[in-house]
């Protein structure tokens, strides 16, 4: 398989054809509830395991938790209660073991492409010329041959994410956390993410938790979906789409199986919206 994630063909299902979920979770999630200033309760008793090297995404309602979900098992906003372990140790706040691309790309608007990119490796120590290597390759490996030196002002938004995911790479973290990284890009786009998204999972052996709104996404990218309710939201339901990924991606987004999936969550989901 080619690796380039600039490649516009999509992969048949045979190059990338997964074993069967794992029993080992990277991530698990126990009890974990947690509540804001003023009393609001956003997530209570939220128990759940996100098997190794797989995608799963977290589904629900709109303001339902799952960014603040995310957030937690990243460390980078304490539980209220309960606990989150990655890799059988528990989370105390931000480890090297995890990289969060956000929704907004959250980059240094300051700072050049390849700065950005090096970014969580100069915050760990590598050498300059180490994570400056580093950064390139990632940056090459996302399409963005040629930016390095350009500042994200001067970068469309697709093309900002792309620097938002290489420096989540870069550091080389065995969980990535995606908060809605396709929103802020037009149709298009999203769909091109979506499959090199796929490639990724295929190619890298990292585990990914998914945040979107979107559920033929969801359906799409995911090894296992977790829907929530509204809030204080719980897990209401987790859903294994297994779908087939065999050629066309407009094929497959036509194929009854993938839609029977969409219809089978919106009628879970559509509940919340009363």
């Amino acid at each position: 398989m080619n690796p380039n994630l600039e490649s516009t063909t999509a992969q048949p299902v045979s190059e990338l054809a997964l074993p069967p979920l794992p029993a080992r979770p990277i991530v698990e999630v126990k009890s974990v509830s947690k509540t804001y200033a003023g009393g609001i309760e956003a997530l209570s008793g939220i128990s759940l395991d996100f098997p190794e090297g797989r995608l799963t995404t977290l589904l629900g309602p709109s303001g339902c938790g799952k960014t603040t979900l995310l957030k937690i098992i990243a460390g980078l906003i304490p539980a209220s209660g309960g606990q989150v372990f990655v890799d059988g140790r528990e989370v105390k706040g931000p480890g090297p073991e995890r990289a969060f691309v956000f929704q907004d790309f959250a980059l240094m608007p300051w700072a050049s492409v390849i700065r950005n990119v090096a970014f969580g490796l100069e915050l760990r120590g590598v050498a300059h010329g180490e994570r400056e290597a580093i950064a390139e390759r990632q940056i090459a490996r996302v399409g963005l041959k040629g930016f390095e030196k350009k500042y994200p002002h001067e970068l469309s938004g697709g093309m900002r994410q792309r620097v938002g995911l290489a420096r989540a790479l870069a550091v080389d973290a065995k969980v990535v956390l995606m908060d809605e990284p396709f929103s802020a890009v037009d149709e298009q786009t999203r769909r091109k993410f979506q499959e090199e998204l796929l490639e990724l999972v295929a190619n890298e052996g990292k585990s990914f938790i998914f945040v979107t709104h979107s559920i033929e996404e969801a359906v799409y990218v995911s090894d296992r979906i977790a829907l929530l309710s509204r809030r204080p939201s719980r897990v209401s339901a987790v859903i294994e789409p297994k779908i087939i990924r065999d050629g066309d991606p407009d094929k497959i987004r036509r194929d009854s199986a993938y839609l029977d999936v969409v219809e089978e969550i919106w009628q879970q989901l559509k509940h919340y919206l009363d």
